[in-house]
């Protein structure tokens, strides 16, 4: 796994793509996830992130998932 993402580090370092768009775009698939994970389910999706269900809803409103 450490391999993989450090491949995915040059490659996105190599291609000039910034900080805050390479968080964004790995939260908002991590999230995505998690919540497909708990068949849409936002109060056990927010547990297992380990985050309030509130602050999941807005992100997933801001990601539009």
């Amino acid at each position: 796994m450490k391999q993989q993402l450090d491949a995915l580090i040059v490659e996105m370092v190599d291609k000039g793509i910034r900080f805050s768009d390479a968080k964004q775009e790995f939260e908002k698939r991590f999230i995505a996830r998690v919540v497909q994970r708990h068949r849409g389910n936002l109060s056990k999706a927010a547990q297992d992130l380990r985050i309030h269900r509130n602050t999941l809803g807005r992100k997933v409103e801001q990601y539009k998932l």
